[in-house]
């Protein structure tokens, strides 16, 4: 029995050995390597009530029932990503993360989101957003700071509107259009809508 389990540990430590290398050496050869564009459109499903909510509260500081602008509120999402405005569209990923409420004078989010991509061309992948979203502005832009998978490196600009807002129901829907280069193994420009992922 210990004789497998140090055989099973050497295996393991062989395989994440060469594993490593494969990545180290392609870490080393990424200036060889072009860079791709992507520019991604989706909406996002933001359910804030009803039966089955995708945003929740987890944390809020002592000023936060006081504050006009909710400041100290954390909350965390997984909404649907969709290729179209419509709930029952295909869904393309989940966008998941944290949002606070940042600013004492007017409504503004602190955000850090993972948009995780899970069908077409980019499944499995991840692009990153950091930065500020000051919620009443009818267009609101945001860095993109990284990526997973196909988007390696990636770096860019999200653009976000909100396409839809149902108060009764508390359900929104926010349109995204993201601009991303990012090192590939190919060197052909991709120019995607989730419709064609």
């Amino acid at each position: 029995m210990a004789k497998q389990l140090i055989a099973t540990v050497l295996l393991i430590a062989i395989i994440s050995s060469t594993h490593a290398h494969e990545e180290e050496a392609w870490f080393r050869n990424i200036r060889g390597l072009k860079e791709s564009i992507a520019v991604v459109h989706f909406y996002v499903q933001d359910v804030l009530g009803g039966a089955n909510p995708t945003v929740y509260e987890v944390a809020r500081a002592s000023i936060t029932a006081n504050s006009t602008t909710s400041f100290g509120q954390v909350r965390v999402l997984d909404d649907r990503m969709t290729a179209g405005p419509e709930a029952n569209s295909a869904t393309v990923g989940r966008l998941q993360g944290l949002i606070t409420f940042a600013d004492l004078e007017t409504s503004a989010l602190a955000m850090n989101l993972n948009f995780y991509f899970t069908s077409g061309e980019y499944n499995g992948s991840t692009l990153c957003i950091l930065g500020r979203n000051q919620i009443m502005n009818a267009q609101r832009e945001f860095p993109v700071v990284g990526g997973t998978g196909a988007f390696r490196f990636a770096r860019g600009y999200a653009l976000s509107s909100t396409y839809s807002y149902d108060v009764e129901t508390n359900y929104g829907v926010l349109e995204y259009t993201m601009y991303v280069t990012y090192v590939n193994t190919t060197s052909a420009s991709l120019i995607k809508s989730a419709a064609d992922m």
